[in-house]
């Protein structure tokens, strides 16, 4: 099975639907059998996505930077747990590390991350599936918002096909594993589906 990067926020101050969402993501991944790997925090949404794919009954591997080692909000009961030098080294070995990458709603680290993975998949750098989890239209706003940037030239259409969204947990790893099991073409032709925006020109 697949080694499934999962990013997400870590803020202690959110609603407990989103708590919940990440809990489902991981005990879904951990019950179709595939391995995910996370920032490494025990806080926010990235702690529970480990406690619910573990709980599941899933492996769990987590790459943490240092530095929040340091603050104490490492994940000591992920079944793995790799710490870096800085946080460019941990974004580097999660991509290293993993086989698709499933982006929940977050904030400012979630969208880096996201545009980190998105980005080197238009340079070629992997080719790996890459989906974003748009409950209630979370990220209804980016989507359009990257839409309009195609009309204007700055983003290629053939980017826009790499980035896949969903509304549902099933649905985006149905996307995931759909898009491992097909033929591994270049990103230019990498898994359409229900898709939407990438990075471009």
């Amino acid at each position: 099975m697949a080694n499934i990067c999962v990013f997400c926020a870590s803020s202690t101050t959110l609603e407990q639907r989103w708590l919940d969402l990440a809990t489902d993501t991981g005990r879904i991944l951990a019950e179709r059998g595939h391995t995910l790997v996370s920032g490494g925090g025990s806080v926010g949404m990235m702690g529970t996505v480990g406690a619910g794919a573990r709980a599941a009954g899933g492996h769990t591997l987590g790459i943490i930077p240092q530095c929040l080692v340091d603050l104490e909000v490492a994940d000591h009961a992920t079944s793995e747990l790799v710490v870096t030098g800085d946080m460019g080294s941990r974004k580097n070995l999660m991509i290293d590390r993993s086989d698709a990458f499933l982006t929940l709603p977050g904030g400012l680290g979630t969208l880096d991350e996201l545009f980190e993975v998105w980005t080197t998949a238009t340079l070629d750098v992997h080719r790996k599936p890459i989906v974003l989890l748009d409950p209630d239209g979370f990220y209804d706003g980016l989507v359009r918002w990257l839409g309009g940037l195609v009309d204007q030239r700055f983003v290629r259409p053939v980017a826009m096909e790499m980035l896949l969204v969903a509304r549902t947990v099933p649905e985006a790893v149905d996307l995931i594993e759909k898009a491992l099991a097909g033929p591994r073409a270049a990103p230019s032709g990498a898994a359409s589906g229900t898709a939407s925006p990438a990075e471009g020109a």
